[in-house]
């Protein structure tokens, strides 16, 4: 039986690493992607090493697009059994004092509101399927208790919008979670780590694939597996495991 996963803002970057992962799992990839062209490139790269890759025009702040997307999900497929959101921008930098407010609205749309309009849906598509995953993607910048270790990473970090973005989206991530409780759907927050993409002009000092072995993990967890989390990498652990939970 085809198991069909949907990765928002999957024409380049962590985005794209999933789903070509995940293809490789057998799984049926919708490449989300608000430009058209942009995602069929992305679909003819990943059908040349044998995955059945389709494109979904889908941008997650138009609610007409949303909706198109789900319908024609709804048509082609029936049934979603993986939702990655994926699709993020970062916004502006500097000081707190000297943020924008337009710009932090503009950062919620997509990381936030765009998340819940894309989820909510997707939701009838997810409840068909025996055992869905939900994977939002997050960052441990959005981890209020690393941000405000002294000693740690997060540190020296000062932007307001992409974090507190962040923080947003993983609260969604545990009240989801809480409302699907008693279902199969398993609802967890990721965390690829620091990557080398366009989204940070490649100064991340860990790949995109090892990124969106990440959201690969959550989207193929168990029955058993956990739900309402932050998982992923944990850079500046004092131990030396490498990925696991993280805090809120």
């Amino acid at each position: 039986m085809t198991t069909t996963a949907l990765i928002t803002g999957a024409n380049k970057g962590i985005g794209y690493e999933t789903a070509r992962a995940l293809a490789a799992r057998g799984m049926t990839v919708l490449v989300g992607a608000r430009d058209a062209g942009r995602g069929a490139a992305a679909v003819e790269k990943l059908r040349a090493e044998g995955a059945d890759a389709r494109l979904i025009r889908l941008d997650v702040t138009d609610a007409v697009s949303i909706a198109a997307a789900a319908a024609h999900i709804d048509e082609t497929c029936g049934v979603l059994d993986v939702l990655v959101n994926n699709a993020g921008i970062a916004g502006s930098f500097g000081a707190p004092s000297a943020t924008d407010p337009a710009m932090m609205r503009e950062v919620f749309e997509t990381n936030v509101f765009g998340a819940v309009a894309v989820t909510n849906a997707m939701l009838p598509l997810l409840r068909r399927a025996k055992a869905a995953r939900i994977v939002n993607v997050s960052s441990e910048v959005g981890s209020i208790t690393l941000m405000m270790d002294p000693d740690g990473p997060m540190w020296p970090a000062a932007a307001v919008p992409y974090p507190a973005s962040k923080t947003a989206l993983t609260m969604l991530t545990a009240m989801y979670a809480k409302e699907l409780w008693e279902t199969p759907i398993k609802v967890n927050a990721a965390n690829p780590g620091y990557c080398a993409t366009d989204f940070n002009a490649d100064s991340g000092f860990r790949t995109a694939e090892q990124g969106a072995e990440v959201s690969v993990h959550l989207a193929t967890l168990p029955a058993d597996g956990p739900t309402g989390q932050l998982w992923g990498y944990r850079w500046g652990a004092a131990d030396s495991v490498e990925y696991g939970v993280l805090p809120w």
